[in-house]
């Protein structure tokens, strides 16, 4: 009965708007300005929650241990356009056009380069792939969901992901990476027992995460008895479910991705108005969180805009 409800508001908001132009002939792609002028880029940082990282191994001054890092090229080169550098550091020895990029961003930007050996770096980087970069960046800062909300409202048929305690970094990274690709409006995570953002997410997104708004979230069933409240319909994943090639994308909606080994909790399969499924036909049962959700995230794009 509740679902069927929901249906019938549904097809009744839609059938409203029928005549409506959808999205501008623009497209997704449309949407990067659009992104960097939102709230959640502007607002000042006193006003936002924010989230710090420290290198396990960190060793050095007090001011870098106050900072977070990111490192590799395209992470850092998105997080100083974006305003956020606070001190780069290249490996001594390292030269190249990269590197003369980066420098010439830094000195656009004020930002002071500091040059120090491999070693430094990989403690920066906590080990990571830094590519002789790693920049010292202010703590990312996270929507609330009302935030998010009004961003959403800036859209004729905003999208959201919601993720149910992902805990895999680069799976989260890519996510952003695809999400940010397809047009996706924001992205929402629990507070707890799920990752956030890292230097490891930042790098696997390529910069992604400085253009999708993220909010993060102490509960997330509240979270969507919200979203629902705003008239978004809400989709789920599951073996047993709706083709997702049949999926109805029209209105605001919203896609949870479970998390890599248990898939969605039981909690909020209970707020979910429709499962998709996507066929299987080999002999693993499910595929990584990250492909999946990169399926539903296009099928979106094809169904708005075709192809």
């Amino acid at each position: 009965m509740k679902n069927e409800k929901r249906k019938n508001e549904r097809e009744h908001a839609q059938s409203k708007n029928r005549g409506n132009d959808r999205r501008k002939s623009s497209g997704f792609h449309g949407k990067d300005e659009k992104r960097k002028q939102t709230s959640y880029q502007t607002k000042t940082k006193q006003q936002r929650p924010k989230e710090t990282y420290q290198s396990s191994e960190l060793a050095g001054s007090s001011e870098e241990l106050a900072d977070n890092f990111v490192f590799g090229f395209h992470a850092t080169t998105e997080a100083l356009q974006q305003g956020r550098g606070n001190k780069l550091f290249l490996q001594e020895d390292a030269r190249g056009e990269k590197i003369e990029e980066l420098k010439a961003l830094a000195k656009e930007q004020s930002v002071p380069v500091k040059w120090v050996p491999k070693q430094k770096l990989e403690t920066l980087s906590d080990h990571g792939v830094h590519q002789g970069m790693v920049l010292a960046i202010t703590p990312y800062e996270y929507l609330s969901l009302e935030e998010l909300l009004e961003v959403g409202e800036k859209e004729e048929e905003p999208f959201f992901l919601i993720l149910d305690s992902l805990e895999d970094p680069h799976n989260f990274g890519s996510i952003l990476r695809t999400a940010d690709a397809s047009g996706v409006t924001g992205v929402i995570i629990p507070k707890h027992r799920a990752v956030g953002i890292t230097p490891v997410v930042t790098k696997a997104s390529t910069g992604a995460v400085e253009y999708v708004p993220i909010a993060r979230v102490t509960n997330l069933t509240h979270a969507i008895q919200q979203l629902k409240e705003k008239n978004f319909w809400i989709f789920g994943t599951d073996m047993q479910g709706t083709n997702y090639q049949k999926w109805n994308t029209k209105g605001s909606i919203a896609l949870i991705v479970g998390n890599e080994g248990r898939g969605m909790s039981q909690g909020l399969k209970k707020e979910v108005d429709e499962m998709l499924t996507i066929p299987m036909v080999g002999h693993v049962q499910s595929l990584n969180a990250g492909v999946a959700a990169g399926l539903l995230m296009y099928e979106v794009v094809r169904k708005r805009h075709g192809g």
